[in-house]
């Protein structure tokens, strides 16, 4: 019986590295854990539930944990990255023969690695392009969870608790270098009674391969494509704007806003407390109907809704800017990116089980675990898709 290893809490290198106990993900396991008895069986060969809501009787099946020794890898999106940690710590506390390393490295590192068999699951926000599919038609990407993307700021003077409005064209300006003033009149026209201080505007975007790149770089082209010209992708040619920042995951767009007043940035939600915690402010955005949106569990609950009976077989589709009036418009589902054919028997068996488990409304999709990073669990219909495409993994 191998040795249970643990894990890193905050993004760094493009390299897997070992948990800090000191670290927020150790705070959120300990918490995770109390309540993780409660969804999880500790039961060396399967997981059941006394109750399976009707769509998830598959994952039954797809459960069933190997009793020899195994090691899985696993790396990609540092937005998933929190989450995954929790799934891990349980996982590996009630089948300490099952050993998962992961790594907070960018999504494009995950599709790539996936891609090139360096790990069994790659971790994106991003999903597999047609190209991508065409390219490695062996590989899946499969639905995990859903999340959302804050767009932070650090501007000094506003108010405790203010959430200053923003919408596309203004952040594609902003990311141009069109806008360069907090007060600019293209922000104060969606902030009236806002006192917004003359603070320059700082961009900061990440310096990685990144799904959140992708996410938000998709909100502006579909909510500001005049504004904004430049293709969606997990890289972006980044205009060339006087004093702008590249940061390293999710972890280093905290770092690098907090230490620059007048930033903007894009950050993941499971960062949310992280964010908060360095004195960063977070925008409502404004939604295809005109509305302006906080990132909660409720609005994107209410945005991924209008695209839970669009979703393909295959699991990919963009869930950016939708039609919900009281959605927040960048969302998306959390993907791993799967090789269906693995190196064995037993490594598939392990794959499979755990992103089975995952998915499960009663273990890895309970509020236990999405709660702690702000994400919402995947709909009953989603669930069967990401279960047909787990099942095809040998």
């Amino acid at each position: 019986m191998p040795t249970r290893r643990s894990r890193i809490s905050t993004d760094g290198p493009p390299s897997r590295r070992r948990f800090v106990g000191a670290s927020v993900i150790g705070l959120l396991v300990a918490s995770a854990l109390v309540l993780g008895a409660c969804s999880s069986t500790n039961n060396s060969s399967s997981s059941t539930s006394s109750s399976t809501p009707s769509g998830t009787a598959s994952l039954t099946s797809l459960e069933k944990w190997p009793t020899a020794s195994v090691s899985v890898q696993e790396t990609g999106s540092s937005l998933l990255y929190p989450l995954f940690n929790l799934w891990v710590k349980q996982i590996e506390t009630s089948w300490p023969n099952v050993s998962i390393t992961t790594g907070s490295t960018g999504s494009g590192t995950g599709i790539s690695d996936a891609a090139n068999g360096t790990v069994q699951i790659g971790a994106s926000d991003a999903y597999l392009s047609p190209a991508q599919l065409q390219t490695s038609p062996t590989l899946e990407n499969i639905p995990l969870a859903i999340s959302a993307q804050e767009v932070n700021y650090n501007v000094p003077g506003l108010s405790a608790g203010t959430h200053l409005k923003l919408n596309g064209a203004v952040l594609a300006d902003m990311y141009t270098g069109k806008v360069t003033n907090w007060n600019n009149a293209e922000v104060t026209a969606l902030n009236p009674g806002v006192n917004i201080p003359s603070v320059p505007v700082v961009t900061v975007h990440r310096s990685d391969s990144s799904g959140d790149t992708f996410l938000f770089s998709s909100y502006l082209t579909a909510s500001a494509p005049q504004s904004w010209t430049l293709s969606p992708g997990t890289t972006v040619a980044w205009p060339n704007v006087a004093g702008a920042v590249a940061a390293q995951g999710n972890g280093g767009m905290v770092n690098s806003c907090k230490a620059n007043p007048g930033c903007v940035a894009y950050i993941g939600v499971s960062y949310l407390n992280q964010a908060s915690g360095a004195g960063l402010g977070y925008a409502a955005l404004q939604n295809k109907a005109g509305n302006y949106e906080l990132p909660t569990q409720a609005t994107s609950s209410a945005a991924a809704a209008s695209f839970t009976s669009r979703t393909p077989a295959s699991g990919t589709i963009s869930m950016i800017d939708g039609p919900a009036s009281t959605g927040y418009p960048i969302v998306n589902y959390e993907y791993a990116i799967v090789n269906k054919t693995q190196s064995s028997a037993l490594v598939a068996q392990a794959v499979k089980a755990i992103l089975a488990w995952s998915i499960d409304p009663n273990n890895g999709n309970a509020p236990t675990y999405l709660d702690n990073v702000n994400f919402v669990a995947l709909p009953p219909q989603v669930v069967t898709i990401s279960a047909k495409l787990i099942s095809k993994i040998s």
